[in-house]
């Protein structure tokens, strides 16, 4: 048995450099173990032979974005498999896109895994205030799932790039100091300051946006887990809140619906990234399309948005709706739809007898394209150029989806749609033949109704995509 030792946990670079000398060296994944620290390796191992100086050999970049996600997942065996992965490979190059092998799908279930738990992190920290001999500053301390630190904290350096914050962890903490960030040892809970000043705000914040309408308990314990509640402020609200959402309801049915303010953000250019990882390849699953769609480099917009916003819902949906792009929330969050528009075109789904868990619903284009102003990120509508560097990413979604109708809301999504400019109002809700076996059907964006003036173009305007939506289902049968 040959063993590399790594430094960390993370160490990448060091599991690169042990698992190519070992690859040279001709050692099985069965005759390799990788040894983390001072954990100690088997009695019989021997170091791992330096490979010769002008020994190489080249794998597909994928599979090292893969490895590099991989890594970052909290089991044993991970290092294990991305040896046995990259063994492989050297004899079957092709072997990383095929999403039916058992070690590429468990590899590419792991960078899920991860890339959940960075979004998470992303969702869930809670900064608290304190005050040191500098000022005031905040700490909040979390516990990930995976080992996401280094990955997700340059996030928060860019959305609070004027605070001095640290962010405490089991495994590692990072610190930003307002011009550095570095990373420090992991931390115990008692580091953090339990409560601050901000708690009330937080507790009438979540209370106040929490919509009992769209509640269901499941679906929100996957997304926002037990694990996250004691570190969250609002979450002692949230028995509550369940408890009295069907009375919230019909207040809330009775009420004339309110303007939702936006979240802010820092817009700041990331540094440029090597091209889509899945460029030329057809998708397997729609499992696939959000991490693939974190590498897309097919325009400038992926730079200045937080993520890429892939699209949700069934497999084998009818019925196919595609919006414009995400917006503000939507960046944030990493669904679509989520925003004021998106609770905009529930109620008239609903209105419609169209329900949303059966439709599946994306965006003609995947990164939020915006224009700052002050701390404030104003939607900008994409050009055509965006619009076309997107259609690989529609197409992909609608091999794997085959809807048999798609609604495009609004001239952007129908130009995606049919491939051609449009004029919306001329050609809306009536059924075109895509000559796939699919019929597109137009209609305005929901984001139209909230744009308008008067009450009485927003009541009308919402009929029409009430209307448009019920022909849409029609068609479905």
């Amino acid at each position: 048995m040959q063993s590399v030792r790594l430094a960390h946990e993370t160490d990448f670079d060091g599991w690169r450099l042990g698992a190519r000398a070992l690859a040279l060296a001709g050692v099985a994944p069965a005759d390799a173990r990788f040894v983390v620290g001072d954990a100690s390796g088997g009695l019989f191992d021997a170091p791992a032979p330096p490979p010769a100086e002008a020994a190489a050999f080249a794998v597909p970049k994928r599979f090292v974005d893969l490895a590099r996600e991989v890594i970052l997942h909290r089991t044993d065996d991970r290092l294990d498999l991305m040896y046995r992965l990259l063994w492989r490979l050297r004899a079957r190059p092709n072997l990383i896109h095929v999403a039916s092998d058992p070690d590429v799908a468990d590899a590419m279930e792991r960078a899920r895994n991860v890339s959940r738990a960075a979004h998470k992190m992303k969702a869930f920290v809670r900064f608290r205030e304190v005050e040191d001999t500098d000022g005031e500053a905040y700490v909040s301390w979390f516990e990930p799932a995976h080992r996401v630190v280094e990955k997700t904290a340059p996030f928060f350096v860019r959305r609070f790039t004027t605070m001095r914050w640290s962010i405490l962890t089991p495994d590692l903490s990072a610190v930003w100091d307002g011009e550095r960030l570095v990373y420090a040892p992991g931390a115990r809970r008692e580091d953090a300051p339990a409560d601050d000043r901000l708690e009330d705000f937080w507790r009438t914040y979540y209370a106040s946006i929490f919509n009992p309408a769209r509640l269901k308990a499941k679906t929100m314990q996957g997304e926002m887990p037990k694990r996250y509640w004691r570190n969250l402020p609002e979450a002692a609200l949230i028995p509550s809140l369940i408890a009295s959402a069907s009375t919230r309801t019909q207040d809330m049915a009775a009420s004339p619906a309110s303007e939702t303010r936006k979240q802010t953000v820092r817009a700041v250019a990331r540094p440029a990234a090597a091209p889509a990882p899945n460029e030329g390849v057809a998708l397997d699953s729609l499992a696939g399309l959000y991490p693939a769609l974190q590498g897309c480099r097919r325009c400038d917009l992926w730079r200045h948005s937080t993520q890429g916003v892939a699209g949700e819902g069934p497999r084998r949906a009818s019925l196919m709706l595609v919006g414009e792009q995400p917006g503000d929330q939507e960046d944030l969050e990493g669904r679509p739809f989520v925003g004021p528009a998106g609770r905009l075109l529930d109620r008239a789904m609903t209105a419609a007898g169209v329900d949303r868990e059966d439709a599946y619903v994306t965006n003609a284009v995947k990164h939020f394209k915006f224009e700052p102003r002050g701390k404030r990120r104003l939607h900008k509508s994409p050009d055509v150029s965006e619009i076309k560097a997107c259609r690989w990413w529609f197409e992909q979604e609608t091999a794997l989806v085959k809807p048999k109708v798609i609604v495009a809301l609004g001239a952007t999504a129908a130009r995606q749609v049919l491939g051609r400019p449009v004029s919306l109002m001329k050609e809306r809700g009536e059924p075109i033949d895509l000559g796939d076996g699919a019929i597109a059907l137009l209609t305005i964006h929901p984001s139209y109704a909230l744009r308008v003036p008067s009450d009485e173009e927003k009541t009308r305007a919402i009929a029409m995509l009430e209307r448009d939506l019920r022909a849409a289902a029609k068609l479905v049968g």
